[in-house]
């Protein structure tokens, strides 16, 4: 994590966004925004050394805390500008939120979306009923076609983060955990453009100076943590938590940031995978890899947070089916649960039910089998046997392997 405390003050008397402005935005989407719960995990708690409370921002209609921000800036438009609707670009949250409460307000709206968003976060945009445009390799350039086509129609631009009543929407997150739970002396929060972690800090600041904010952003998207520390750390390549996969964050945000924020994490994509997969596991909860960002942070350095009440904010639950079981399934590999052996048997009747046996034996189940005789460099009397074995965890996995090990057959995993 870098310290970001030097540099970082609690006054927030002449910051664009206002406690007061996030004060109003929380009167404005009453009603329309779901008071998400913020709850006491037990046993996240127990495993990270500290007090933690989830707010569960995943729990709201369209499953992210984008819908504050969103409805907020909609709720000020004139009827003037209602009637030529509006326009924005966003990776999927910001898109189905405002293609949601556009559609409430009877507004219309274009979402740009850039390629490679996933399929459930643009599906779920068109069934809010918005005209939704695919293009553009990254979000800055849909962003760019989404500011032209906006001009050239007479839309209204909804920025996803870098605008004072976005921001102020957002920081209604942290008035309600504050409310919850008034002992918590630290925030961990996800940071993509910076749109929730300002107004966070803002709302949380003006209430609880001593209160700590710490974001967290992808290895691979340090975006404001380059700006912070005038870095030059590389933003490419797929993220789990393509939510904060930003390149640029804004310049009202960094600012924000620049000022209240203590600490900023990296989190790698193994500890993405693990912290998603963790949530589903005991908290029974859909958590995108951008909104278990927070809790990534957590589990990777425990030891910084040890003692301390802590509240993550789930911001997101839009993730796709086949990549929560790709996650699962990945991180059951990685404690020794889910394993692919190779061995090299010989190519007669019989040494299938050996091995089978050997393994009922040892108490490990299989999941798969494949024989591979062409494709190999085994003389033409062996064979290559691939299995996939369930064990209870890594040491019955090593346990397994020293029986078979013993029996003579020669197994790796692989």
């Amino acid at each position: 994590m870098a310290d970001l405390s030097p540099t970082t003050s609690s006054d927030v008397s002449d910051l664009p966004v206002a406690p007061g402005d996030i004060h109003a935005a929380a009167e404005t989407i009453r009603g329309a925004v779901v008071e998400t719960p913020c709850s006491y995990s037990r046993t996240l708690s127990n495993i990270c050394g500290c007090d933690i409370w989830l707010k569960f921002e995943n729990l709201q209609f369209t499953s992210s805390f984008k819908e504050r921000g969103a409805l907020n800036r909609l709720t000020a438009l004139t009827p003037e500008e209602c009637a030529r609707g509006v326009i924005a670009m966003s990776a999927g949250n910001h898109a189905q939120g405002v293609a949601y409460h556009a559609r409430r307000l009877g507004i219309p709206a274009t979402i740009v979306m850039p390629i490679g968003t996933p399929m459930v976060k643009v599906e779920n945009t068109r069934h809010h009923g918005a005209k939704v445009v695919v293009t553009g390799a990254t979000l800055e350039e849909a962003a760019a076609f989404a500011r032209s086509h906006g001009e050239s129609h007479g839309m209204i631009f909804v920025h996803p983060y870098d605008d004072p009543l976005v921001i102020a929407g957002q920081g209604t997150v942290g008035l309600e955990m504050l409310k919850a739970v008034p002992e918590l002396d630290t925030l961990v929060v996800p940071i993509g453009g910076g749109g929730l972690i300002s107004g966070i800090a803002i709302a949380a600041k003006s209430i609880k100076p001593s209160l700590r904010v710490l974001g967290v952003e992808a290895w691979l998207y340090p975006s404001m943590y380059n700006a912070i520390h005038d870095g030059n750390l590389p933003a490419r390549g797929d993220t789990l938590a393509e939510g904060i996969a930003v390149k640029s964050p804004g310049k009202i945000t960094t600012e924000i940031v620049r000022r209240l924020v203590d600490d900023i994490a990296l989190v790698n994509e193994a500890e993405l995978e693990r912290a998603v997969a963790t949530l589903i596991s005991i908290e029974k909860t859909v958590v995108e890899g951008a909104g278990a960002a927070g809790l990534a942070a957590l589990m990777s350095d425990p030891s910084r947070f040890a003692g301390q009440k802590v509240g993550l904010v789930l911001s997101g639950g839009n993730i796709d089916t086949r990549l929560i079981a790709s996650v699962l399934t990945r991180e059951l590999a990685r404690e020794g649960r889910l394993t692919q052996l190779s061995l090299d048997i010989p190519d007669r009747p019989g040494q299938l039910a050996a091995v089978a046996a050997l393994l009922a034996e040892a108490g490990a189940n299989i999941i798969e089998v494949s024989h591979q005789r062409t494709f190999s460099d085994l003389p033409a009397k062996a064979t290559l046997l691939q299995l996939v074995i369930e064990t209870r965890d890594s040491a019955h996995l090593d346990e397994v392997m020293q029986r078979l090990s013993a029996s003579g057959l020669s197994a790796r995993c692989t």
